[in-house]
């Protein structure tokens, strides 16, 4: 927090072919998983692109995927390469929920998003992706596109009493950035 390159709207990918886009998402696959992570955004590692990644399995489906341990609980949120993504809404219904940041690292805060939701883009190999999400895979999904929008999670904080140090909000509990 503090960068201005995270303040920036990102630039839309036009070679999907490319070897600079190859080694974009290695770098940020290899960022996430070393940060356990269940996504992150190019801006995010200094790049002003409009890709995102994600994907999330709880540690009691080992077997399906890429376990989380720090999100155990959380519902499973397919292994995506989103890139020139488009959100729309289903419906008005929002929800509120703690989120953390890579970039906003050791706060929390309390943030309201859309429940159910439909994103577009395409895949690193430019095929169209279309998917309905709701619950966490769509808090990630918006979570980590407001990236490339220039949009850090705090300025989504509705009670500014609902946003601070994990360690403060949440003691003795180990809640970790997303």
């Amino acid at each position: 927090m503090g960068d201005a390159r995270l303040l920036q709207r990102a630039e839309p990918v036009k070679d999907f072919g490319g070897d600079d886009l190859r080694a974009l998402l290695a770098d940020m696959r290899d960022t996430m998983q070393a940060l356990n992570g269940v996504g992150l955004a190019a801006p995010q590692i200094g790049v002003n692109l409009r890709v995102v990644i994600f994907g999330a399995q709880p540690l009691q489906q080992e077997h399906q995927g890429r376990p989380n341990p720090r999100y155990p609980d959380a519902e499973t949120v397919p292994e995506t390469v989103l890139i020139n993504p488009l959100i729309t809404p289903l419906d008005d219904k929002l929800e509120e929920a703690w989120e953390g940041c890579l970039s906003v690292p050791g706060l929390r805060g309390l943030v309201p998003r859309f429940q159910n939701i439909r994103y577009q883009g395409y895949d690193e190999y430019g095929a169209l992706l279309d998917r309905t999400a709701s619950g966490f895979h769509a808090r990630v999904v918006q979570h980590e596109c407001d990236h490339l929008n220039g949009i850090l999670y705090p300025a989504r904080i509705r009670d500014m009493t609902q946003f601070g140090y994990a360690e403060t909000l949440f003691p003795g509990c180990e809640m970790r950035d997303e």
